[in-house]
């Protein structure tokens, strides 16, 4: 969940955090800190928007693991 003045929240598996959120034309960057099983956790990531309509989240932890996730527009033949 976002806001309109550069700020949001973020909860993943036991991991919750808030973001600082910056963007530009194709491109969403921000940086988060929180908590994760009761450790104080913070890193940063990006979010684009590819050529095929697809998006690309990498989400990193400061001095540790990243997380590339990948998710594209799901097309139906079913009409509406």
């Amino acid at each position: 969940m976002t806001s309109a003045d550069g700020h949001g929240e973020i909860a993943f598996g036991a991991m919750q955090a808030t973001l600082d959120l910056g963007n530009s034309q194709s491109m969403i960057s921000f940086t988060w800190s929180g908590f994760d099983e009761m450790d104080e956790v913070s890193g940063d990531g990006h979010v684009e928007l590819l050529d095929d309509g697809s998006i690309e989240i990498t989400f990193a932890y400061q001095y540790g693991d990243e997380a590339i996730l990948k998710a594209k527009p799901e097309t139906s033949s079913t009409a509406c």
